[in-house]
């Protein structure tokens, strides 16, 4: 039981991780420029 529990308290932390990962990754992007030319298109 104590080896199942653990292995959940695991799986979780590395799932957490990998998304603050992913978070952390996408932040620091610059951002693209045919994002900006899209939405001055669409607005006008």
């Amino acid at each position: 039981m104590l080896a199942r529990r653990f292995t959940i308290v695991c799986l979780l932390m590395s799932l957490f991780g990998m998304l603050f990962a992913i978070l952390v990754a996408e932040a620091g992007r610059p951002a693209r420029s045919w994002d900006a030319a899209n939405t001055c298109r669409l607005g006008a």
